[in-house]
């Protein structure tokens, strides 16, 4: 059977119960980043054999990985951090696994854009996930134009060296809309920043731009 077992976003203390048991059952780790996993595995002293699979080396990897689905092991699919499959390596395989008839459960858990939504103070009723934005300009503000209308509010991933880029086109394109910028979750530095985009590009200038961000930029009002 393929487990898709989500891991703590920050907090190691955020894994469930059934995960642990999870990772310690299967026989095999298939990990986004091996030794991040493997220190999160020491954590809990889990010890188990891992396969390497990012999108560098996913139809390197495939084969392995499905040749175990094959033998009838148990594989448990994991990413850096959160949800696997979401914006994380692992579609593939999921896909690859189905087409195969391989058995397929999750073993749910952290997500960074739920815990950053929660927080927000935006709409929660109704949400648009979009994923990271393109790399090139044009490419992002086309991105972002197709949801200038939506009601719902849009929630973006963004690397630290895009980040403010992406806001300025973000208001550019939507105008000065409400929005939400949230960078550590469960950690002990987490941070929400609220307000408008002019105010959250005014808080990005201020300060150190580190880490993974999820951005919310609240929808259109009907």
């Amino acid at each position: 059977m393929l487990y898709i077992v989500s891991t703590p976003i920050g907090n190691l203390g955020d894994i469930t119960l059934r995960a642990l048991e999870t990772l310690r059952a299967v026989d095999l780790v298939v990990s986004e980043d091996t030794r991040k996993t493997g220190r999160m595995l020491k954590h809990f002293d889990i010890r188990k054999p891992q396969i390497s699979f990012f999108e560098g080396n996913e139809n390197k990897q495939m084969p392995k990985v499905m040749a175990a689905l094959a033998a009838r092991q148990d594989v448990a699919l994991v990413s850096n951090a959160g949800t696997p499959v979401v914006s994380d390596p692992g579609f593939k395989l999921v896909r690859a696994a189905i087409s195969a008839g391989v058995e397929i459960t999750t073993v749910p858990g952290a997500s960074a854009l739920i815990a950053a939504l929660v927080l927000s103070g935006l709409p929660v009723h109704s949400f648009t996930f979009r994923g990271f934005s393109p790399r090139k300009a044009g490419k992002r503000r086309r991105y972002l134009e197709a949801d200038m209308d939506s009601p719902h509010t849009l929630i973006y991933y963004e690397s630290p060296h895009r980040l403010e880029d992406f806001l300025k086109d973000a208001l550019e394109v939507f105008g000065d809309r409400d929005a939400a910028i949230a960078n550590d979750l469960t950690k002990k530095f987490e941070v929400v920043y609220r307000g408008s985009l002019t105010k959250m590009i005014a808080q990005i200038e201020k300060g150190d731009i580190l880490g993974e961000y999820v951005v919310l930029i609240k929808g259109v009002e009907n």
